[in-house]
C-alpha cells in the first residue's frame, strides 16, 4: 500500500488555488491545513478556496498554528518568500516544497545554505524547490534529455511568454515592471528582478553539477525595451515609452566559454522587438553535443479535444507549476534529509493521473 502524507498549503493565489485542489484530489495526500494572507479569507473552508466541496478544513493566517499542526510537508506557495518561515517550517517537523525559491541549495549563499540545513537537521526534513521554469523545464527535462547525449558541448534554454493576456497588474505591473521607465525596470533598482536573475542561477548551478559542465561563473544581461504606442492589455493599461519588453541571458561559464545558456523572452501588448532571436512561444531546449538535441514544450488548457478560453490557456502554467511540486511530495517526504535538488528525487509522475 502506497504511503499516505499529511499536507498543508501555504498560500493560496493563482498556484496555490491550484495546489490546494490537486492536495484534496491526490489519492496519497491530505489535506491537514490551509495558512492565507488575508484575513478575508482566514476562517474559510479550503474546499471554497479552490471550488471544490467543503472539506472540513479552514484557513489561518497564524504560523504558530501551522507550526503546531501534525502534517508531514508544507506546500509554500506565497509571492513573496521568507527564509525564516521556511526555516521555522523545517524546524518544526515538516518538509517543504516550494514553487517560489530554494531550487538548488549549493548555489545559495553560504549563510542562507548553512541557515536552512541547519533547519532540516534540526527538524530531521528536506526542501525542494521546482515548478514549470525555473524546475521542469530547466532541471527535469534537460537532464532527462541528456540520457540520449553521449558527450555535451552546449545546452540553451529558451522561453519566450507574452504577458499581454495575464491577469495580474501585481505582478505584470508592480512586481515585474513592465509599463514602467526603464530605469525602475532595471537589474540594479528592481528588487524582483534581482530575485528572478538569483533563482535562474541556481538552476545553471544545478544543470553544471548534475552534467559535469565545470561552471565557474554565471553572468546575466538585461535588455528592455519600450512601448511605441499605448495598449489595453489584461492586467491595466501599457503607456507608450514604458517598458514593453524586457530580455534575460544567463550565461555559465567554465573558463569564459559559455556551457549552459537561459534565455528569457518577456513581452507585453504584442510588441516584440526586431533584434531578439525569435523562437517558437513557450520554451525550447536545446543540447548540441553527441548526438545533438532539442524539444519544445508549450503547456496549453487543451490542443484539440476541447474548446478552451484565453484564461484557460493562461492559466495552464499555473496548474502546471503546482502539480510538478504537488506530485514530487511523496518523493521528497521520503528523502534524505537537507535541501534536494531535481535530480535527486527521481522521475515525478501524475498522482491522480486520468480522469475518472
Amino acid at each position: 500500500m502506497p504511503r499516505h502524507y499529511r499536507v498543508i498549503q501555504w498560500a493560496t493565489g493563482s498556484v496555490g488555488r491550484e495546489s490546494l485542489k490537486a492536495i484534496v484530489m491526490h489519492p496519497q495526500l491530505e489535506l491537514a491545513g490551509v495558512w492565507v494572507h488575508s484575513e478575508e479569507k482566514r476562517g474559510r473552508d479550503a474546499g471554497e478556496l479552490c471550488g471544490l466541496p467543503p472539506t472540513g478544513v479552514h484557513a489561518t493566517t497564524s504560523l504558530e498554528e501551522v507550526l503546531a499542526c501534525d502534517a508531514d510537508c508544507v506546500a509554500y506557495m506565497p509571492r513573496l518568500t521568507d527564509l525564516d518561515e521556511v526555516c521555522a517550517l523545517l524546524r518544526s517537523g515538516k518538509n517543504v516544497i516550494c514553487t517560489p525559491f530554494l531550487f538548488y541549495g549549493e548555489a545559495l549563499p553560504d549563510a542562507e545554505r548553512r541557515k536552512v540545513a541547519s533547519a532540516c537537521l534540526e527538524g530531521g526534513t528536506s526542501v525542494h524547490g521546482t515548478g514549470i521554469h525555473p524546475g521542469f523545464v530547466g532541471m527535469v527535462l534537460p537532464l532527462a534529455m541528456s540520457g540520449l547525449s553521449r558527450t555535451i558541448d552546449h545546452l540553451r534554454i529558451e522561453e519566450r511568454a507574452d504577458w499581454t493576456f495575464y491577469d495580474s497588474p501585481r505582478i505584470t505591473f508592480d512586481n515585474m515592471r513592465f509599463g514602467h521607465p526603464p530605469e525602475e525596470a532595471a537589474l540594479e533598482a528592481n528588487a524582483f528582478a534581482r530575485f528572478n536573475a538569483e533563482i535562474f542561477e541556481q538552476q545553471i548551478h544545478m544543470l553544471s553539477d548534475a552534467l559535469g559542465a565545470g561552471i565557474d561563473e554565471v553572468t546575466v544581461e538585461q535588455d528592455l525595451c519600450v512601448a511605441p504606442e499605448t495598449k489595453q492589455v489584461r492586467a491595466g493599461v501599457l503607456e507608450a515609452g514604458t517598458v514593453s519588453g524586457q530580455r534575460y541571458q544567463w550565461r555559465g561559464l567554465c573558463l569564459g566559454e559559455p556551457r549552459i545558456e537561459i534565455d528569457a523572452l518577456w513581452t507585453l501588448g504584442g510588441f516584440y522587438p526586431e533584434h531578439w532571436p525569435k523562437p517558437r512561444d513557450g520554451w525550447t531546449v536545446s543540447i548540441e553535443g553527441d548526438p545533438s538535441l532539442r524539444t519544445h514544450f508549450l503547456s496549453l488548457a487543451s490542443f484539440a479535444r476541447r474548446d478552451a478560453t484565453i484564461d484557460e490557456h493562461v492559466h495552464a502554467s499555473d496548474i502546471a507549476t503546482a502539480m510538478q511540486a504537488v506530485n514530487s511530495i511523496p518523493a521528497l517526504c521520503e528523502a534524505e534529509t537537507g535541501i534536494r535538488g531535481s535530480f535527486e528525487l527521481g522521475p515525478v509522475r501524475a498522482g491522480i493521473g486520468f480522469r475518472r
